[in-house]
């Protein structure tokens, strides 16, 4: 009796226990695929910035191989790259900090420091200072900056945003090499640090200036 109950009662019951079982089944297979989505597009991404910031250093030696007059002229095919005009390089002492002056694609008056040290050291406040007394005063210029293949001081990085000149260290650099704007990084000025390195020896790189 009790087994013929059971019978009757699985037969009314089943469709649901079935579907039950195929909505859980359904649930668990959907829950994989987008795990496993998720995991790879996390994968492709992690991939994609290590093979980017592989090809920046891979950009960034060929830069730190140039003599200091190549870096010059380097920094100005950036320029004229983005679209700058009437671009040129000072490539002589006593040019007052302008290394390399132009105009940006607006007409704003550009005026550039450029530094070629080695990647292990930092810009001190004073180079700084010395760029800041004469890019506006001196040269009237309506955008600063001072790019270098190597990082900054945070002293040299602060008197740069207080007084609006681009400090352009060597991960900004490394994003320009790699087809950044020079636009695109103006408000960029004060994030990262170039290296993560203190280090304030004198390592030089070829600048005889």
């Amino acid at each position: 009796m009790a087994v013929l109950a059971l019978a009757l009662a699985w037969k009314t019951v089943w469709p649901y226990v079935v579907g039950v079982v195929l909505v859980g089944l359904l649930g668990a297979i959907g829950w994989w695929l987008r795990t496993t989505h998720l995991r790879t597009v996390a994968q492709h991404r992690a991939w994609q910035t290590e093979q980017e910031n592989a090809a920046r250093e891979r950009s960034m030696a060929e830069v730190d191989a140039m003599t200091w007059q190549r870096f010059e002229h380097y920094v100005a095919e950036l320029c004229r790259r983005d679209g700058c005009t009437r671009v040129v390089v000072s490539g002589r002492s006593g040019d007052l900090g302008a290394d390399v002056i132009g105009r940006m694609p607006d007409g704003r008056l550009l005026v550039i420091q450029c530094k070629h040290y080695a990647p292990h050291r930092t810009v001190p406040s004073g180079d700084m200072q010395k760029f800041l007394g004469t890019a506006k005063a001196e040269h009237g210029a309506d955008v600063a900056v001072f790019v270098a293949t190597c990082a900054f001081t945070r002293e040299a990085e602060k008197l740069a945003m207080k007084h609006d000149i681009l400090a352009l260290h060597r991960n900004l650099l490394g994003a320009w090499v790699r087809g950044a704007t020079l636009e695109s990084l103006l408000p960029l000025n004060g994030t990262g640090n170039g290296t993560g390195n203190g280090n304030t020896g004198n390592g030089r790189t070829g600048r005889r200036r």
